[in-house]
Protein backbone atom coordinates (compact mmCIF):
# COMPACT_ATOMS: atom_id res chain seq x y z
CA UNK A 1 0.00 0.00 0.00
CA UNK A 2 1.28 3.44 -0.91
CA UNK A 3 1.99 5.76 2.03
CA UNK A 4 -0.30 8.78 2.29
CA UNK A 5 2.79 10.97 2.86
CA UNK A 6 6.28 10.41 1.51
CA UNK A 7 9.20 12.75 2.16
CA UNK A 8 12.48 12.26 0.26
CA UNK A 9 15.78 13.99 1.20
CA UNK A 10 13.97 17.09 2.44
CA UNK A 11 16.03 20.22 3.17
CA UNK A 12 14.94 23.71 4.13
CA UNK A 13 17.50 26.49 4.42
CA UNK A 14 16.94 30.12 5.32
CA UNK A 15 19.18 32.96 4.24
CA UNK A 16 20.43 35.06 7.11
CA UNK A 17 21.95 38.52 7.28
CA UNK A 18 25.62 38.34 6.32
CA UNK A 19 25.14 35.66 3.69
CA UNK A 20 25.09 32.66 6.02
CA UNK A 21 22.54 29.92 5.55
CA UNK A 22 20.68 28.22 8.39
CA UNK A 23 19.23 24.75 7.79
CA UNK A 24 15.88 24.17 9.54
CA UNK A 25 15.58 20.70 7.99
CA UNK A 26 18.50 18.53 6.94
CA UNK A 27 17.82 15.61 4.63
CA UNK A 28 14.66 14.13 6.14
CA UNK A 29 13.22 10.90 4.73
CA UNK A 30 9.83 9.79 6.00
CA UNK A 31 6.80 7.68 5.13
CA UNK A 32 3.44 7.86 6.95
CA UNK A 33 0.67 5.36 6.39
CA UNK A 34 -2.99 6.17 5.95
CA UNK A 35 -4.82 6.37 9.29
CA UNK A 36 -1.61 6.55 11.31
CA UNK A 37 -1.25 8.96 14.25
CA UNK A 38 2.29 10.35 14.50
CA UNK A 39 3.83 12.60 17.14
CA UNK A 40 6.67 14.84 15.94
CA UNK A 41 8.42 15.37 19.25
CA UNK A 42 11.10 17.96 19.92
CA UNK A 43 12.05 21.25 21.50
CA UNK A 44 11.25 24.64 20.00
CA UNK A 45 13.50 25.21 16.97
CA UNK A 46 13.96 21.52 16.21
CA UNK A 47 12.20 21.83 12.83
CA UNK A 48 8.74 20.44 13.66
CA UNK A 49 6.70 23.41 12.41
CA UNK A 50 8.90 23.80 9.33
CA UNK A 51 8.21 20.17 8.43
CA UNK A 52 4.45 20.63 8.90
CA UNK A 53 4.50 23.74 6.69
CA UNK A 54 6.27 21.80 3.94
CA UNK A 55 3.84 18.87 4.23
CA UNK A 56 0.98 21.35 3.81
CA UNK A 57 2.58 23.07 0.83
CA UNK A 58 2.60 26.36 2.75
CA UNK A 59 6.35 26.59 2.23
CA UNK A 60 8.64 25.12 -0.41
CA UNK A 61 11.74 23.03 0.24
CA UNK A 62 15.26 24.05 -0.67
CA UNK A 63 15.87 20.48 -1.80
CA UNK A 64 13.95 17.22 -1.82
CA UNK A 65 10.40 16.11 -2.47
CA UNK A 66 7.08 15.91 -0.62
CA UNK A 67 4.34 13.61 -1.91
CA UNK A 68 0.79 13.70 -0.50
CA UNK A 69 -1.57 10.95 -1.64
CA UNK A 70 0.89 10.18 -4.43
CA UNK A 71 1.03 13.77 -5.68
CA UNK A 72 4.31 15.69 -5.80
CA UNK A 73 3.51 19.05 -4.16
CA UNK A 74 5.97 20.95 -6.33
CA UNK A 75 4.38 19.71 -9.54
CA UNK A 76 0.89 20.71 -8.36
CA UNK A 77 1.66 24.44 -8.60
CA UNK A 78 0.29 27.07 -6.23
CA UNK A 79 -3.35 26.61 -7.24
CA UNK A 80 -3.09 22.85 -6.92
CA UNK A 81 -1.55 23.13 -3.45
CA UNK A 82 -4.30 25.52 -2.36
CA UNK A 83 -6.96 23.13 -3.63
CA UNK A 84 -5.26 20.24 -1.80
CA UNK A 85 -5.27 22.18 1.48
CA UNK A 86 -8.94 23.12 1.14
CA UNK A 87 -10.17 19.67 0.18
CA UNK A 88 -7.80 17.07 1.63
CA UNK A 89 -6.01 18.65 4.62
CA UNK A 90 -7.25 19.81 8.00
CA UNK A 91 -5.37 22.02 10.46
CA UNK A 92 -5.37 22.42 14.24
CA UNK A 93 -3.16 25.09 15.83
CA UNK A 94 -1.88 25.96 19.29
CA UNK A 95 -3.70 29.31 19.30
CA UNK A 96 -6.86 27.89 17.66
CA UNK A 97 -6.86 30.39 14.72
CA UNK A 98 -10.62 30.81 14.76
CA UNK A 99 -12.01 33.85 12.95
CA UNK A 100 -13.12 36.19 15.76
CA UNK A 101 -16.01 37.74 13.80
CA UNK A 102 -17.63 34.35 13.09
CA UNK A 103 -19.56 32.17 15.52
CA UNK A 104 -18.44 28.64 16.34
CA UNK A 105 -20.91 27.27 13.80
CA UNK A 106 -19.82 29.76 11.12
CA UNK A 107 -16.13 28.90 11.62
CA UNK A 108 -16.95 25.25 10.96
CA UNK A 109 -19.29 25.97 8.06
CA UNK A 110 -16.63 28.15 6.37
CA UNK A 111 -14.36 25.11 6.19
CA UNK A 112 -17.05 23.28 4.23
CA UNK A 113 -17.60 26.27 1.94
CA UNK A 114 -13.90 26.47 1.09
CA UNK A 115 -13.90 22.73 0.35
CA UNK A 116 -16.77 23.27 -2.08
CA UNK A 117 -19.36 21.27 -0.15
CA UNK A 118 -21.39 23.67 2.04
CA UNK A 119 -23.93 21.79 4.14
CA UNK A 120 -25.33 23.31 7.37
CA UNK A 121 -26.45 19.91 8.67
CA UNK A 122 -22.93 18.50 8.36
CA UNK A 123 -21.54 21.53 10.21
CA UNK A 124 -24.09 21.10 12.99
CA UNK A 125 -23.24 17.41 13.35
CA UNK A 126 -19.57 18.34 13.64
CA UNK A 127 -20.44 20.69 16.49
CA UNK A 128 -22.38 17.91 18.18
CA UNK A 129 -19.47 15.49 17.74
CA UNK A 130 -17.25 17.72 19.91
CA UNK A 131 -19.98 18.33 22.51
CA UNK A 132 -20.71 21.96 21.61
CA UNK A 133 -24.16 21.69 20.02
CA UNK A 134 -25.50 24.29 22.48
CA UNK A 135 -22.73 26.81 21.78
CA UNK A 136 -22.85 27.17 18.00
CA UNK A 137 -23.99 30.80 18.20
CA UNK A 138 -21.16 31.89 20.48
CA UNK A 139 -18.13 33.82 19.25
CA UNK A 140 -14.59 32.60 20.04
CA UNK A 141 -14.07 35.16 22.83
CA UNK A 142 -17.17 33.73 24.54
CA UNK A 143 -15.65 30.24 24.70
CA UNK A 144 -12.97 28.78 26.97
CA UNK A 145 -9.62 27.71 25.51
CA UNK A 146 -10.66 24.07 25.52
CA UNK A 147 -13.95 24.91 23.81
CA UNK A 148 -12.16 26.96 21.15
CA UNK A 149 -9.84 24.04 20.44
CA UNK A 150 -12.87 21.73 20.17
CA UNK A 151 -14.31 24.09 17.53
CA UNK A 152 -10.95 23.97 15.74
CA UNK A 153 -11.07 20.16 15.77
CA UNK A 154 -14.63 20.18 14.39
CA UNK A 155 -13.52 22.65 11.70
CA UNK A 156 -10.66 20.34 10.70
CA UNK A 157 -12.69 17.11 10.77
CA UNK A 158 -15.91 18.39 9.15
CA UNK A 159 -14.70 18.12 5.54
CA UNK A 160 -13.43 14.56 6.17
CA UNK A 161 -9.82 15.28 5.18
CA UNK A 162 -7.28 12.59 4.43
CA UNK A 163 -4.74 14.23 6.74
CA UNK A 164 -4.84 16.53 9.77
CA UNK A 165 -1.75 18.53 10.69
CA UNK A 166 -1.73 19.73 14.30
CA UNK A 167 0.91 22.22 15.46
CA UNK A 168 1.21 22.14 19.29
CA UNK A 169 -2.56 21.52 19.61
CA UNK A 170 -2.43 21.52 23.43
CA UNK A 171 0.35 24.07 23.93
CA UNK A 172 -2.07 26.79 25.08
CA UNK A 173 -4.13 24.55 27.37
CA UNK A 174 -3.73 23.25 30.90
CA UNK A 175 -2.76 19.58 31.29
CA UNK A 176 -6.25 18.24 32.02
CA UNK A 177 -7.91 20.14 29.16
CA UNK A 178 -5.03 19.23 26.86
CA UNK A 179 -5.54 15.55 27.61
CA UNK A 180 -9.26 15.84 26.87
CA UNK A 181 -8.54 17.62 23.58
CA UNK A 182 -5.99 15.00 22.52
CA UNK A 183 -8.42 12.20 23.32
CA UNK A 184 -11.11 13.90 21.25
CA UNK A 185 -8.80 14.68 18.32
CA UNK A 186 -7.30 11.20 18.07
CA UNK A 187 -10.63 9.41 18.55
CA UNK A 188 -12.25 11.44 15.76
CA UNK A 189 -9.30 10.75 13.44
CA UNK A 190 -9.47 7.02 14.14
CA UNK A 191 -13.22 7.07 13.55
CA UNK A 192 -12.76 8.58 10.08
CA UNK A 193 -9.49 6.82 9.24
CA UNK A 194 -7.74 10.19 9.07
CA UNK A 195 -3.96 10.41 9.19
CA UNK A 196 -2.87 12.65 12.07
CA UNK A 197 0.52 14.35 12.45
CA UNK A 198 1.05 16.31 15.66
CA UNK A 199 4.05 18.57 16.28
CA UNK A 200 4.62 18.74 20.02
CA UNK A 201 7.11 19.33 22.80
CA UNK A 202 4.85 17.57 25.31
CA UNK A 203 5.41 13.89 26.21
CA UNK A 204 1.65 13.70 26.89
CA UNK A 205 0.91 13.74 23.16
CA UNK A 206 2.78 10.49 22.58
CA UNK A 207 0.26 8.60 24.70
CA UNK A 208 -2.30 9.23 21.97
CA UNK A 209 -0.12 8.45 18.93
CA UNK A 210 0.98 5.24 17.21
CA UNK A 211 4.54 6.39 16.53
CA UNK A 212 6.92 9.02 17.87
CA UNK A 213 9.53 10.76 15.73
CA UNK A 214 12.00 12.77 17.79
CA UNK A 215 13.50 15.79 16.03
CA UNK A 216 16.70 17.62 16.95
CA UNK A 217 18.26 20.37 14.82
CA UNK A 218 16.27 19.54 11.70
CA UNK A 219 16.89 15.79 11.78
CA UNK A 220 14.74 12.86 12.88
CA UNK A 221 17.11 11.25 15.37
CA UNK A 222 14.88 8.58 16.84
CA UNK A 223 11.79 6.65 15.82
CA UNK A 224 9.81 4.47 18.19
CA UNK A 225 6.35 3.12 18.78
CA UNK A 226 4.52 5.04 21.47
CA UNK A 227 3.98 1.81 23.41
CA UNK A 228 7.74 1.69 23.94
CA UNK A 229 7.58 5.13 25.57
CA UNK A 230 4.86 4.30 28.07
CA UNK A 231 5.92 4.33 31.74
Amino acid sequence: MEPVIRVVDLWKQYHQVGGNNSAALRGINLEIAGGEAVALYGKSGSGKTTLLNLLAGLDRPTQGRVEVEGQDLESLGEQGRTRLRRQRLGFVFQFFNLLPTLTAFENIFLSLELAGKPNPEVAQKALESVGLEEKGNRYPHELSGGEQQRVAIARAIVKEPAIILADEPTGNLDTRTGEQVLMLLTSRCREFGTTLIMATHSPLTCRFADRRLQMIDGIIVEESSCQENQP
